[in-house]
């Protein structure tokens, strides 16, 4: 052991002792604190020299054993693909796929109609195998000459407007389409069922259209007996909505025919 620092009277010299105490504490802590340092260095070169080795010779670890798979059904499909709905257009066209009833309160159902918020009164409605009975003056020809089959008629009142359409019926599309074309004369108009007589030795507005194998012609007048003068709206806009109207229920029943799969 070192020797103790003496005082005077042979006493320790406890000033003396403290001092080198804690000089030797001192350099223990300086000595574990560079040992530590080292001790860190060359944990960190073993690591690197580990990091290196392993990345130059890795090797290809196996995959642990599993069960097989067992291998799973393959859903199939049908390489037929389902036809077509049927055109509306080409069912109204040919009479072997428009075969749905065809009759007045068919075609114009209900007891009013409404077009772009304009409400109209249904009246009478009648149909007939001779369409030249409901034609004139040069109509009737047109519609014989191309085979007219059947024209159904109905008529709208509005607001002192009265409204008759007939809808012709033919065996081809190219039939109406002529009868369209070479439109000549009215349609007669119908009236009854709360409709008075209108449209008879007076001006009037007519119109002529044709949608499949069907053609629709309307006359619209005043059932006060005015004549309608070119510069007249109401008469005009009567004729034009239930022309519409008219085109509207020819269409759906296409549709209807189509989705029933009749077409």
């Amino acid at each position: 052991m070192p020797r103790q620092p003496q005082g005077p009277g042979g006493e320790p010299d406890w000033s003396a002792l403290a001092e080198r105490t804690e000089a030797e504490g001192r350099r223990r802590k300086v000595l574990f604190a560079v040992g530590g340092v080292l001790a860190a260095a060359l944990v960190a070169g073993i690591v690197a020299t580990a990091v290196v080795v392993t990345g130059h010779h890795r090797q290809p670890v196996a995959a642990p054993d599993t069960a097989p798979v067992s291998a799973q059904p393959t859903p199939s499909f049908s390489d037929v693909t389902p036809p077509p709905a049927p055109d509306p257009l080409a069912v109204l066209s040919d009479p072997k796929k428009d075969t749905a009833p065809l009759t007045p309160d068919g075609l114009f159902p209900g007891t009013r109609l409404v077009m772009a918020g304009r409400a109209y009164a249904k009246g009478a409605t009648d149909s007939t195998a001779v369409c030249a009975d409901y034609a004139a003056a040069g109509l009737g020809t047109v519609l014989s000459d191309e085979g007219c089959r059947k024209m159904l008629r109905a008529t709208y009142e509005r607001g002192g407007v009265a409204v008759t359409v007939g809808v012709a019926v033919f065996d081809t599309k190219a039939e109406a389409d002529k009868a369209k074309t070479d439109f000549t004369g009215y349609v007669v108009p119908l009236s009854g069922a709360g409709v008075p007589a209108f449209c008879h030795a007076t001006a009037c507005h007519t119109s002529a259209n044709s949608v499949g194998r069907y053609a629709y012609f309307t006359i619209s007048g005043f059932t006060n007996g005015s004549a309608v003068t070119s510069t007249d709206t109401a008469a005009r806009q009567a004729g034009d909505d239930i022309a519409s109207f008219a085109f509207n229920r020819i269409v759906q029943r296409g549709n209807d025919e189509a989705q029933s799969g009749r077409g």
